[in-house]
Order: C-alpha cells, then sequence, then structure tokens
C-alpha cells in the first residue's frame, strides 16, 4: 500500500480513494470550469455517482451503501475535491450526507426504502431544510410550524441557504411541532410536488457555484404523518 495519508487509512480506504479519483478525473474534471460558471451540474451525474458506488460509501448495506464508515466518507470527499478540481460539484452531489442520516438512524424500513435507497442509487436529489431567515442556523429559534391535522400536517415557514434545494426530490426539514427550543421540533420529508411547497429563490453565492442553494417556501403545505422521521419533539 502507498503511503497514508492518515493514520486510520487502510486498503478499504486506498481502494476507495483511487476508485472516487478515477471517476472525478473522467466525469468531473473535464467540465468542473463550465459547470462552476454555469452555477449547476447535470442532474445525470447523480445517476453516474451512484453507479459508480460513490453516493453509498459509508452508509449501510441495508439502503444501498457500501457498509464503510465516516472515515471513508472523508478520504472519498477529499479525492473528489482534489481530483476533481470542483468543490462546488462535491458539495452538491453531496448534500445526501447532511439530509439522510436522520432517515438512515431514526426513520421506518419503508422510509428507508422509498427515500434513502433511491439517493444513494442516485435516482433522487435529498436537501436538509433546517436553516431559516430569520434564525440561521439556531435551530433552537426555528420557526417553521408544522400543525397536525388528522392524517397530515400543515406546515408553514421558510428556509434559507438550502444546499441543493433548488432540484431536490425532497427536504428533510426541520419543523415546530412543539413548544419553544429543541424539545419542540420535529422532522418531516417534504416532497417536491406537494402543494404549498415552492423554491422561492436560487441563491447567489461568491464561491462554490456549481452547487445550487436555495429559499425554500412552505404555505400551508399538508405533508402525510407517514414522513415524520421518528417523533414528535
Amino acid at each position: 500500500m502507498k503511503k497514508r495519508r492518515y493514520l486510520f487509512e487502510n486498503e478499504t480506504h486506498e481502494a476507495i480513494r483511487k476508485a472516487v479519483r478515477q471517476f472525478a478525473e473522467h466525469a468531473i474534471a473535464p467540465n468542473a470550469h463550465a459547470w462552476e460558471e454555469a452555477e449547476e451540474f447535470p442532474r445525470e451525474l447523480y445517476g453516474q455517482a451512484g453507479e459508480a458506488g460513490i453516493l453509498g460509501i459509508g452508509y449501510p448495506e441495508v439502503v444501498g451503501g457500501d457498509g464503510n464508515d465516516l472515515s471513508h466518507v472523508l478520504v472519498a470527499a477529499e479525492e473528489m475535491v482534489l481530483a476533481g478540481k470542483s468543490v462546488g460539484t462535491t458539495v452538491g452531489l453531496g448534500s445526501h450526507g447532511i439530509a439522510l442520516p436522520p432517515i438512515v438512524h431514526l426513520g421506518t424500513p419503508e422510509q428507508k426504502e422509498r427515500f434513502a435507497a433511491p439517493v444513494l442509487r442516485g435516482e433522487q436529489i435529498s436537501a436538509l431544510g433546517i436553516t431559516e431567515p430569520g434564525g440561521g442556523s439556531d435551530v433552537a429559534s426555528l420557526r417553521t410550524k408544522a400543525v397536525r391535522d388528522g392524517d397530515f400536517y400543515v406546515v408553514t415557514g421558510s428556509k434559507t441557504f438550502i444546499t441543493s434545494g433548488t432540484r431536490a426530490d425532497f427536504v428533510t426539514t426541520a419543523v415546530r411541532t412543539g413548544g419553544d427550543g429543541h424539545g419542540g421540533i420535529s422532522l418531516l420529508v417534504i416532497e417536491k410536488g406537494t402543494p404549498g411547497f415552492s423554491v422561492s429563490k436560487k441563491l447567489k453565492k461568491t464561491g462554490w457555484w456549481a452547487s445550487d442553494t436555495a429559499e425554500l417556501s412552505f404555505e400551508e403545505c399538508r405533508v402525510p404523518v407517514a414522513n415524520l422521521i421518528g417523533r414528535e419533539n
């Protein structure tokens, strides 16, 4: 094995480095500048990354991952940036890294099959919706509200600086279902096309252009109770 970059690296890490490097050199680097200038990369790249096993690195095999851990995700992301020469593309391709963990760790088997597995195959795009215009990423102060109405939650509020938000097929969204503070917060999977859910605007950034970033709006958006991740509050 070549000289290790980190003490924890072994043959598996090196194999992942090699696979990701080859993918990035062929699928990303030749178009890196053009995609950054265009402020997005082709959606088809998700499918290519899924087929190559890139998106499943660090996820359990039960949801379609490779069964490895976060140390493997680290070396994969590092190699993607070094060989692909586009931080924006790397961030966009990796937005599932913050959107899927709640589903993988707290979701039902049906939620894992419905939401997590298609993302790791590159068939769907996911995003995490926490940051809000009024409170930034101060989670305890979020105001997006979800009120139970029979078999649905009625969601009202907005999110901002959402990575992959302009074209995500679903957003793992933090909402307030209870009282003030962290104790009143729940997570809902809100799907693209749900009435009342819209992309307010695509945001301009000073860098990472190829990674689309959005402001999202929820206006009496009715989300099935079945899309609640874990328990309320």
